[in-house]
């Protein structure tokens, strides 16, 4: 192949988006496997597609679907016409279709067959990188159930497609990246065999909301926080993420994993290492990394023989969700009837390092909860001394700092003041922001753009990945031998969960705050 094909210029152009400059990304091709599949229809073509419509997309890219599915290039773009306007239904643009659907290429694969990768997709690889002159950059992206990554990783390197003739090759896994420790380890090994740690991307999509980028900013660059955000002033920490949703035709994936390792092992550790990070000397991926993988290092071991007062679980039976009736998790097709998989849990965490030492952080994250919410709340120490004890007859509520993550992305300041009228009487309100209007892009956009921008600040690094699971991983296998079927369900859907969740809170003098 001609090495002038493959000339890439490196100088970074810049698109203006909003109120913001954005970096448009090197010429490249973009490999899906499991083109097929349900993400690639839900989340990567229409976020692609609308990348195209902000014109953020380089002018130099195309996109490669391969499946086991046997259908051609004008079938997939087919597929995935029908994909982006059920996507956007009101926001459809038939202008920007027109540019996007000859971006779309197709070729079926056998993903265990290894000469299926050399003559199928790799003949097709080579003749696009020249038509579109990428220059050999490659983002292969695993949109495959995870006993799929392995076999893919192994014939990728084994003929050389990770590394042969290119600027750049990335890798793009989903959740969950094992199940375990010891499976967690196995894959991060596979993957050394064909990819340097700078070309993995572990995707978390919950580091990409708007709110959740934005912790770090807020935290950093408001001198008015940072030096309360301590021991010293705040009293305990929540994390909560609950849904209204059941499994929603996942059983065979929910029967497998649960709640502790579907949210806990990589949403909610996330969420809860950029709310205790101590600050990272500049803000760049392995620095911002660094400081996350120490918290994850301070977290202190769960009692196993104490269970009760660090974890609670639980799992949904019948109720009601906007008053309609749902049915209960092992009433759900494909669920077994005296299934112990956990659809709840609650954990109490503490950081045995300087800033947080005796500060509890609670997470709780549930299925067929009664509203759906992410939130960090930050709930500061009360006052030191009440000089209206004599005149009020209630104590005050401490100040709360609610960052809402989604899905109304923006933030809460709760304050006390003097309510209008009376002489001593105080009124907490709210000092209100909200992203909702200028969200510009969503996660899915904003992790696709960082990858092909060779951005790794928004995924998961190795040792981040392993640490986790070396925490969670005793606590799922002592639960999985103690938990029997007669403890479930214990929770009624459209509730806010077991009682078992208010206890672990309860016992430590504090309250959930309401769903």
């Amino acid at each position: 192949m001609d090495s002038k094909d493959h000339e890439v210029k490196t100088q970074t152009v810049f698109r203006t988006l909003g109120s913001c400059e954005i970096g448009i990304p090197n010429p490249c091709g973009f490999i899906i496997f499991g083109a097929s599949g349900d993400l690639t229809r839900r989340k990567i073509i229409p976020s692609f597609y609308r990348l195209q419509k902000n014109r953020l997309l380089p002018e130099r890219f195309f996109i490669l679907g391969t499946s086991r599915t046997e259908m051609g290039a004008d079938q997939f773009r087919e597929k995935m016409l029908s994909a982006v306007k059920e996507a956007f239904p009101g926001d459809f643009d038939e202008a920007c279709w027109k540019e996007f659907a000859p971006l779309l290429h197709y070729s079926p694969i056998r993903y265990d067959f290894q000469e299926s990768y050399g003559k199928s997709l790799r003949e097709n690889l080579i003749q696009l990188e020249k038509k579109y002159q990428t220059g050999g950059n490659r983002t292969f992206y695993l949109a495959l159930p995870p006993s799929l990554y392995e076999p893919v990783i192994l014939n990728l390197g084994a003929i050389n497609l990770s590394q042969e003739g290119r600027a750049h090759t990335h890798v793009v896994i989903e959740k969950p990246f094992g199940r375990d420790l010891d499976s967690a380890r196995r894959l991060n090994q596979v993957l050394k065999h064909s990819f340097k740690e700078t070309e993995i991307f572990r995707i978390d999509h919950y580091l990409a909301l708007e709110t959740v980028q934005n912790i770090l900013m807020f935290r950093f660059a408001n001198s008015i926080f940072e030096p309360l955000w301590n021991r010293r002033y705040i009293d305990h920490v929540q994390i909560t993420v609950s849904e209204t949703l059941g499994i929603e035709q996942r059983a065979g994936y929910y029967e497998e994993a649960g709640i502790l390792r579907d949210m806990f092992q990589n949403h909610m550790f996330q969420l809860l290492a950029l709310t205790a990070m101590e600050p990272p000397a500049v803000f760049a991926a392995d620095p911002v990394r660094d400081e996350k993988v120490k918290v994850f290092r301070s977290i202190r071991p769960f009692p196993l023989d104490r269970f009760n007062e660090c974890v609670a679980i639980g799992q949904y039976g019948k109720g009601k969700i906007n008053q309609q009736p749902v049915p209960g998790y092992r009433e759900e097709a494909g669920v077994s009837e005296k299934t112990t998989i956990p659809t709840f849990a609650a954990m109490k965490v503490l950081i045995d390092n300087w800033r947080w030492n005796g500060i509890p952080f609670y997470l709780r994250s549930g299925k067929r909860l009664s509203r759906r919410k992410t939130e960090i709340s930050i709930h500061f120490r009360p006052v030191p001394h009440l000089m209206f004890s004599n005149t009020l007859n209630e104590p005050i509520e401490p100040n709360t700092l609610v960052l809402r993550v989604h899905p109304d992305e923006g933030m809460d300041l709760i304050l006390q003041t003097k309510n209008s009228g009376s002489r001593v009487c105080l009124n907490p309100i709210s000092m209100n922001f909200s992203y909702q209007k200028d969200v510009l892009m969503d996660a899915y956009e904003w992790v696709l753009l960082n990858c092909l921008s060779d951005d790794q600040l928004l995924f998961v690094r190795e040792d981040g990945v392993e640490q986790t699971w070396a925490l969670l991983t005793p606590v799922i296998e002592k639960l999985e031998s103690l938990t029997s079927a007669e403890k479930f369900p214990n929770y009624a859907s459209g509730s806010s969960g077991p009682e078992e969740a208010d206890l672990l809170i309860k016992r430590d003098g504090r309250e959930w705050r309401p769903l």
